[in-house]
């Protein structure tokens, strides 16, 4: 049913057919994002794990909305709570001729968790794994130290190499040396900040791929990278922004590729303290916190016109909503709506919460960090000082915001938190859940806010194998932090690619620019 859903979205947002695979010559795009490493196991980063994707595969690989697909796994199944069984491809080759089998799965997660220095490791992923057992060449156990229904998703994260590179450093991968994987692409070659060269793999498992060469530039400014394109220097760009999306619209040379992708832009409301350090009265002095009461941040986020910050400030690239990840994605709640925008309605429930004249508010966002980010936070501050909350903006670069919102330095934040594993939870867990470092919950929660039905829910999602139980628990979960408003989901951004010279491309939810997608 999940699948299902997934190819409906995925339809009724494109509005594309998929065609078979057809053999062409170069490829030549701009990324909008660097890439700091071609090893595939160094850092959680988008681009780089974008780059990743085109060059190995994991156990099991993600689709364009995030479902999870065989990929060198034919399948996987849970034969107890602790312990998963994988049936791997047979005859696949890894890009220097050795063949895939078993072991090698051993000996990347042997590596994951031995990568050092790391600014984003991807040992959260493997953590749980407890043993990995090579039954015979082309069966694969796993044991985790508990019940990890989130397994499979976190696997598919994680880049299978040829065990003769396990002890390879990082330098091997970005010379291209040891950059084996099993992917419909080889890496030629990897030029830091500037550019990386892409071979078609002729003996790809999947069939041949479309593209015989793949050059990526890294056109970090957004006015270059239209330009490039305009320019005819190259097919393809991605992250195109809002203020550009309209002028590339009216192109008749352009074609435009847009989808939600799975980051929620939300706010994250001081909902503990007592006092709190930017919640002050109407003449600017001190008074209690009025976030702790639900009332106050259903009016909040009764006053907040979703939509027109999707028109007005976002140039329509984006998707209101009031909840954490989209529709088809596993645990997305159906009956939860979209808040409608009512001043007045908020007006009278700020009365029926005892602060009928309102009460004073900082606002503080990143200005550099998201689309349109501080003009966001300015748009729902004038919205909530229409409502009676008299809003203030304070915006600084994300490089100083992040650090001083996780000090709890602040009462009112702007954020965006994305669904990598293509499941609520992982962006429940951090935003919602109560604080809890030794259990690992709770590590993006900057509100503190805490439900104990909410945390038992999430404990429970988090140890059932069984889909269907295990999204109902999510949805449940789901419910208790709309309707009380832990956290303010505003809407998904929405990934935009452009293309020209008879290329389309086929979006995909994540974000990530993959050749494959890319269509002669």
């Amino acid at each position: 049913m999940i699948m299902k859903l997934r190819t409906a979205l995925a339809a009724l947002l494109l509005g594309l057919s998929v065609a078979p695979p057809v053999a062409a010559q170069e490829l030549r795009v701009a990324l909008g994002s660097a890439v700091t490493s071609a090893d595939p196991h160094f850092t959680v980063l988008g681009a780089n794990s974008a780059l990743a994707r085109n060059v190995f595969d994991g156990l099991i690989n993600q689709d364009d909305t995030q479902g999870l697909v065989p990929g060198l796994a034919l399948s996987w199944t849970a034969l107890d709570a602790t312990t998963w069984e994988f049936k791997l491809r047979d005859g696949v080759r890894f890009h220097d001729g050795s063949p895939f089998e078993a072991e090698d799965v051993a000996a990347s997660l042997r590596r994951v968790a031995a990568v050092k220095g790391s600014p984003s490791s991807f040992l959260p992923f493997v953590r749980p794994i407890k043993a990995v057992t090579a039954v015979d060449r082309l069966t694969l156990r796993i044991e985790t130290t508990a019940p990890y229904p989130l397994l499979p998703g976190a696997l598919s994260r994680i880049a299978i190499v040829p065990r003769g590179v396990e002890q390879a450093g990082q330098e091997a991968f970005n010379a291209a040396t040891a950059a084996h994987g099993t992917g419909p692409y080889r890496l030629v070659a990897y030029v830091p900040g500037e550019r990386i060269v892409l071979a078609r793999n002729e003996a790809h498992w999947g069939g041949k791929p479309r593209w015989e060469r793949v050059t990526l530039r890294i056109v970090a400014n957004d006015s270059a990278r239209i330009a490039a394109l305009l320019a005819g220097d190259v097919d393809l760009i991605e992250n195109v922004p809002t203020t550009g999306a309209a002028r590339l619209r009216a192109d008749d040379r352009i074609r435009l590729a847009r989808v939600a992708s799975n980051r929620v832009m939300y706010i994250h409301l001081d909902s503990d303290r007592a006092q709190s350090p930017f919640v002050r009265d109407r003449a600017g002095a001190p008074t209690p916190n009025h976030l702790r009461d639900v009332r106050v941040r259903q009016a909040i986020s009764t006053a907040i016109d979703r939509q027109a910050l999707v028109d007005r400030v976002m140039d329509g690239e984006g998707v209101p909503t009031g909840q954490f990840v989209p529709p088809g994605y596993f645990g997305h709640a159906p009956e939860i709506g979209v808040p409608k925008g009512d001043r007045d309605a908020a007006r009278r429930m700020l009365g029926e919460a005892g602060v009928p004249d309102g009460f004073k508010l900082t606002f503080h966002a990143p200005n550099d960090r998201y689309p349109n980010d501080e003009q966001t936070a300015m748009a729902i501050a004038a919205m909530l000082t229409r409502a009676g909350i008299e809003t203030n903006v304070v915006a600084i670069p994300a490089a100083t915001y992040f650090t001083r919102a996780s000090a709890l330095e602040f009462s009112f934040i702007l954020g965006g938190a994305a669904a990598e594993t293509g499941e609520a939870s992982s962006v429940l867990r951090p935003l919602v859940e109560s604080f809890d470092p030794a259990r690992g919950a709770g590590s993006g929660n900057r509100g503190r806010f805490s439900d104990p039905e909410l945390d038992r829910l999430m404990v429970e999602a988090l140890a059932t194998i069984d889909a269907p139980a295990r999204e109902a628990k999510l949805r449940a979960a789901t419910r208790i932090a709309t309707d009380k408003v832990g956290v303010i989901p505003l809407f998904f951004l929405v990934n935009t690619w452009a293309s020209r010279g008879g290329v389309s491309y086929v979006p995909r939810s994540d974000g990530y620019t993959l050749a494959e997608n890319a269509r002669p």
